[in-house]
């Protein structure tokens, strides 16, 4: 029970923006942020695959089997003509991701030699519990090295652990008359046995979030990034998950770009939490200014290109402080330094309630506490009445603050654990 309420609760937090981080949660501030990071989603029923998309599961999958296994298996086991001309005019992603799988290729028996023939390579992928094992490190290890460039000694055995095999537990649940796992996962890619690739996962309820991907180097040249994210859409549509999420989005960022490549996908407006179909239009907008929220650019009336004058735009009084205070940047938040410390209240962070709002709309001191084995409200702390909402160094600013960014919905529901 507790796995399968903590998988819903981040399901929720991933649709106010919120992501986990090993055991950290976090949600960036994209009006502030030089990079701003946008929730991006793929709706995984209706995905439309590419050309180099198909290219490159088309290259995998004939490494994976090898000539002479495609000779002999055409011989021997021949596809009708109707299935080769669906196969050549239509572009089957489930069929294409398993087909050389171990337990999916056939084997039908060699007449000349009296023996099942085989592909060049045994390749199988397999959905484990997100545990920490050695060989799983090893290709942690080679990736971080290769790839993002880390010395052995910025790579650890506890820091994998942290980061990639902390995560939700694991549970199955049934849904719509089919089992389904909820929880942490690491999807593991076996090639002739050896671990090669690993994508860790969470599977929640409604979506398929990727977490991360780690890769061999042995295995560069097949673009894993490309052949996993196919993986994992394809296990979104089987496992009824529908929506494939894919960590943020940075425009700005060239190595982030490809996840525009998947469509259709939409991405999280920051300001009001709804999603918008990530089209040439949005990519427009995202490429003439740094930070976007589609429902202000509606609002507004604003062109995808470079915002004209404010003459221009003929706004009425209300738009132009709209308009003002969406072109406005503010201070980030800052360490707490006694009084003089920046709250989230200070910077006009997307997606956060005032401190007005949270004191209208939230009853601080009847949110539930965990505090000596005992579930109390605030407003039982001693001292809670005469604390200062407006000191930043308080207590009570401080639940203030998480309440402004979790809204009143989820903090009905959760408990803080001041025993933690």
């Amino acid at each position: 029970m507790y796995v399968n309420r903590l998988c819903y609760f981040l399901m929720w937090l991933l649709q106010i923006n919120h992501w986990p981080s090993g055991t950290y949660l976090y949600k960036p501030d994209c009006r502030n942020s030089c990079c701003p990071n946008y929730t991006i989603r793929l709706d995984a029923i209706n995905y439309e695959s590419r050309k180099d998309q198909r290219q490159t599961i088309n290259a995998w999958n004939r490494f994976v089997t090898g000539p002479e296994y495609r000779a002999k298996a055409a011989r021997l086991c021949p596809k009708t003509r109707e299935e080769k001309k669906r196969r050549k005019n239509h572009f089957d992603l489930l069929t294409a991701v398993h087909d050389v799988e171990s337990s999916w290729v056939q084997r039908p028996t060699d007449p000349r030699t009296k023996r099942p023939i085989t592909p060049a390579h045994e390749f199988e992928v397999l959905l484990e519990a997100d545990d920490y094992t050695e060989e799983k490190y090893q290709v942690f290890e080679n990736y971080q090295r290769h790839v993002h460039n880390e010395k052995p000694t910025e790579t650890s055995r506890s820091g994998f652990k942290r980061f990639l095999c902390s995560g939700l537990g694991q549970i199955d649940q049934v849904f719509d008359g089919k089992k389904q796992k909820l929880g942490s996962y690491h999807q593991c890619y076996r090639l002739d046995g050896r671990l090669v690739a690993m994508g860790v996962l969470d599977l929640l309820p409604g979506c398929v979030s990727s977490v991360y991907l780690i890769y061999h180097q042995d295995v560069k040249e097949w673009y894993f990034g490309k052949l996993s994210a196919m993986r994992e859409i394809s296990l979104a549509i089987e496992g009824g998950y529908n929506y494939y999420y894919m960590g943020f989005y940075i425009h700005s960022c060239i190595k982030m770009r490809y996840k525009s490549q998947y469509q259709p996908s939409y991405i999280l407006d920051p300001e009001t939490y709804s999603w918008d179909r990530l089209t040439a239009d949005v990519l427009e907008r995202l490429s003439a200014r740094k930070y976007v929220s589609m429902s202000v650019e509606r609002d507004l009336r604003l062109p995808p290109n470079k915002i004209p004058s404010i003459k221009e735009l003929k706004l009425h009084s209300a738009e132009l402080t709209r308009f003002s205070d969406y072109q406005k940047e503010r201070n980030q938040v800052g360490p707490r330094h006694g009084g003089d410390s920046t709250s989230v209240f200070d910077v006009g962070m997307p997606g956060i309630m005032s401190l007005a709002e949270v004191q209208k709309e939230i009853p601080l001191g009847r949110w539930t506490i965990k505090l000596r084995s005992m579930l109390v409200h605030l407003e039982d702390l001693q001292g809670w009445a005469g604390w200062d909402i407006h000191d930043k160094t308080s207590l009570k600013a401080y639940v203030a603050e998480l309440a402004a960014g979790l809204g009143p919905g989820l903090v009905k529901q959760l408990v803080l654990n001041l025993d933690a």
